[in-house]
């Protein structure tokens, strides 16, 4: 369970001590500053009335330290990153896809009906590969083919870090291609290659949306071979770190929501999550 992984975790008891100890010498103070101008006044109190103070302080510092929820509003540039549990699909924003170089769409033997462009297929277009295909097409109409691969699927591979942008009910979907398909279908990638991805997707939304909310999915998971060189708490930083970056040369959106599957919330580490949006803050 989530409450008891925080409580197991050395960083929330760290935070809850340092801000009970410093809110307990704060009211310190302003009791002996009271009992200095109004003296006797604290004389009669007892102990359910000494108790007040640390528990207050207690109470004070279980609140600072609780990672709930996970989100930092920056002021410069004005712009809110969230980290949620949740389903990517459920998200009333644009939503961003993660894709190969090609492209490929189909369920289940080149992409795996759980992985989010299998749930996109299945959410978004109820399983009418026809009509994802006609609208990719369509998005991808005027970007230039790179090369090809002979595989099974789609052969036309286009530069990573492609964007095709599909408006669908009136939603954005920014389909990135941050991998590359070899002849057996097989993903890959780099941190290299991502960064770069990441950075054209950032200029597709700020081009795109107006300022409106977006939702990402932790990007490098899955099929995608970049687990063992991006694990998930270093995958989460890393779209914080890019999001930001790009951010303050020119403002992409108002709000970034990192959606992490149920399943993947015990890999992560809430708390230190926390630290890392606060401390962005102090050069924001």
């Amino acid at each position: 369970m989530t409450l008891t992984r925080d409580l197991r975790n050395r960083r929330f008891w760290l935070g809850l001590g340092t801000h009970a100890f410093v809110a307990l010498g704060i009211a310190a103070s302003l009791l002996g500053l009271f009992d200095l101008f109004w003296p006797n006044k604290l004389d009669n109190w007892d102990l359910p009335e000494i108790l007040i103070v640390p528990l207050l302080s207690l109470g004070y510092a279980a609140w600072r330290s609780w990672p709930y929820p996970v989100e930092q509003h920056y002021s410069t540039p004005d712009t809110k990153i969230r980290v949620i549990t949740g389903d990517l699909f459920d998200q009333d924003t644009n939503i961003v896809i993660g894709m190969a170089d090609t492209f490929d769409i189909e369920t289940p033997h080149i992409i795996a009906r759980g992985s989010v462009q299998g749930q996109f297929l299945e959410r978004v277009y109820s399983h009418d590969v026809a009509a994802l295909r006609s609208e990719l097409e369509a998005a991808l109409a005027g970007k230039t083919v790179t090369g090809t691969v002979v595989k099974v699927g789609n052969t036309d591979r286009y530069p990573l870090g492609t964007v095709a942008t599909i408006i669908h009910q009136r939603r954005h979907y920014f389909c990135l291609a941050y991998t590359s398909l070899d002849e057996h279908n097989k993903a890959a990638s780099s941190m290299g290659v991502l960064w770069e991805a990441m950075e054209r997707l950032w200029d597709e939304v700020r081009r795109r949306t107006n300022g409106e909310a977006v939702s990402i999915p932790v990007i490098g998971l899955g099929q995608s071979g970049m687990s063992t060189v991006l694990p998930m708490q270093d995958a989460v930083r890393f779209l914080i770190l890019s999001f930001m970056f790009a951010s303050r040369k020119e403002r992409v959106c108002d709000e970034l929501s990192i959606v992490v599957r149920p399943r993947d919330e015990k890999r992560l580490d809430l708390l230190e999550i926390q630290e890392f949006l606060s401390s962005l803050r102090k050069y924001s």
